[in-house]
């Protein structure tokens, strides 16, 4: 990106800030991506004509900051998409912003930033409201929460063209697992919809969004978060339907994040978007156009939902190369991007660390490797949610990471969909080490938040999901002897909402099924699945 741009972009931190305070001079933040064809184009059309560069370096300090290495000032200053283009006072306050701005309009902001900075100064900053640590809208977490999202996908899908909202449409796969067990039509027709329109069928893999209602005017970036997801989604359609598409659908997503995004021990964060040529249907056609850009380096977050994905996946079809790959993944986690219970966001040594979306990534693919692997995942399991516990949780809910750094990062930020996504963590935690106090965290959050019930859209769906567990008597199956017939059975459960827990405390060659005080014992794959069947009713 920098090649293109004539501005002399700072790093992102506590330098730059201080140079704007010394100067007496706003800031400017470009946050941007490797996978951002439009950031590329500002690069190039806005950044790189002469006289623009020459304002913004005499007058500002302008500071470079790639949203994935900083996910935290991602959602501090995003303006609503990618590139953001905001201009702060030198403690971070914002005084304006937008997303992609073209040469003649950036001229023009630059006069008015300039006119309010000679008038007002650093007042004329202001914190966004959802850093203004106002108390979260804690109330009573009840079986009002699910019913409502189970609504939501009625009242809030698309009828015509499948997928819930009528403008972009993004894939939302926790909104499709959510809908599985509750709505399961809407959400094979969206699965449908997302495959025929954002499933790359050349090269595998699955595009961003699409900004119109009919998934129309596809964006081609393919991202390792939303990719990981999509495949965990599609896995779980097969566990319900027995659909081979879906099977399939989910297999050649495998091979995508182990091959194209490969970093030869972990998965890499993205590939951006080729010319629009290069997306044809022929496999000739791609061959003579050049291809995406790809960034593989590995984000701990990101391989944490790779690792849970491959693992769902080859838990349900017994897939080698998914197990194999998790494995790596789970090594280098491990091994490398975790120190006691901490998790670094990358392997750089000035990376950032403990950051929630880490942490919560990294603890769902310990659970899910405890449940589908056996061995010793669950003692690092508690080092990662313990740690986060002590360091990120204040007032009932969770952080996004340390309330310390440049700009508003020391501003608290609560991300619901973290919050939930450490809750449901947290649930299966619970079951699988019997400790209560998982249970407690876990319903604590999800309290801190259920005072506004009825305002959470569709797109945080499990938000009704990890309620649900907390309110009705979850589905546990223990097994003796991990890697057994009764172990794969067990895994192929139709919940994907349940918890299996092998290397369980029981006569060898036994499995028992648990739904709150009722408990069933099985000696054959068919009999754990009555047994599943009585448990449930």
């Amino acid at each position: 990106m920098r090649e293109e741009t004539r501005v002399e972009w700072r790093e992102w931190g506590e330098d730059a800030f201080e140079t704007a305070a010394r100067e007496d001079r706003p800031v400017l933040l470009s946050l941007s991506a490797t996978w951002c064809e439009t950031c590329h184009e500002m690069d190039a059309e806005t950044y790189g004509e002469p006289r623009i560069a020459a304002n913004l370096n005499d007058g500002f300090v302008p500071v470079r900051v790639d949203v994935d290495r900083h996910p935290r000032v991602r959602e501090r200053y995003n303006m609503g998409g990618f590139p953001s283009t905001v201009f702060t006072t030198p403690s971070g306050e914002v005084v304006t912003g937008a997303t992609y701005v073209g040469p003649d309009s950036m001229r023009r902001v630059i006069d008015r930033v300039r006119d309010v900075w000679t008038e007002r100064g650093a007042e004329a900053g202001r914190v966004p409201r959802a850093l203004a640590d106002d108390p979260t809208p804690a109330g009573d977490v009840t079986a009002r929460i699910e019913e409502h999202l189970a609504g939501q996908l009625e009242a809030k899908y698309d009828e015509e063209n499948a997928g819930w909202g009528d403008e972009a449409k993004f894939p939302l796969p926790r909104t499709v697992e959510f809908a599985l067990k509750r709505d399961r039509a809407r959400a094979i027709a969206t699965l449908d919809a997302v495959r025929t329109h954002l499933f790359d069928d050349v090269d595998g893999g699955f595009f961003r969004f699409a900004e119109r209602p009919d998934w129309s005017e596809v964006h081609h970036e393919k991202l390792v978060g939303e990719n990981a997801a999509l495949l965990r989604a599609f896995a779980n359609a097969y566990l319900y339907t027995g659909d081979e598409t879906y099977r399939d659908v989910a297999a050649t997503t495998v091979d995508f994040l182990t091959d194209d995004l490969w970093s030869g021990f972990a998965v890499g964060a993205s590939q951006g978007a080729a010319d629009p040529a290069y997306y044809a249907p022929d496999v000739e056609v791609r061959a003579d156009a050049d291809g995406p850009r790809t960034d593989l380096t590995p984000y701990a977050g990101g391989n944490g939902l790779a690792a849970d994905a491959l693992l769902t996946f080859h838990a349900y079809t017994d897939d080698e190369r998914a197990r194999e790959y998790a494995n790596q993944i789970l090594s280098y986690l491990r091994s490398d991007g975790v120190d006691d219970g901490v998790v670094s966001h990358c392997r750089d040594e000035d990376c950032d660390r403990l950051l929630l979306e880490d942490q919560v990534g990294v603890l769902a693919a310990f659970t899910r490797a405890a449940q589908v692997l056996g061995g010793d995942w669950l003692p690092a399991a508690r080092r990662v949610a313990d740690a986060t516990i002590d360091r990120l949780r204040d007032d009932g809910s969770f952080r996004d990471g340390p309330a310390a750094g440049p700009g508003l990062l020391d501003r608290p930020f609560r991300p619901l969909d973290d919050n939930v996504a450490m809750a449901d963590a947290l649930v299966d935690l619970w079951l699988l080490t019997d400790e209560r106090r998982y249970r407690d965290v876990a319903h604590e959050t999800v309290a801190a938040f259920a005072g506004a019930w009825n305002r959470i859209g569709v797109q945080v769906a499990g938000y009704g999901s990890v309620a649900a567990r907390l309110t009705r008597d979850p589905l546990v199956v223990e097994v003796a002897d991990a890697g057994s017939d009764l172990h794969r059975a067990a895994l192929r459960v139709a919940d994907h909402e349940a918890v299996v827990r092998p290397d369980a405390d029981l006569e060898p060659g036994t499995a028992a099924v648990r739904a709150g005080d009722d408990r069933y014992v099985a000696e054959s794959p068919d009999e754990l699945m009555a047994n599943v069947s009585d448990a449930t009713r």
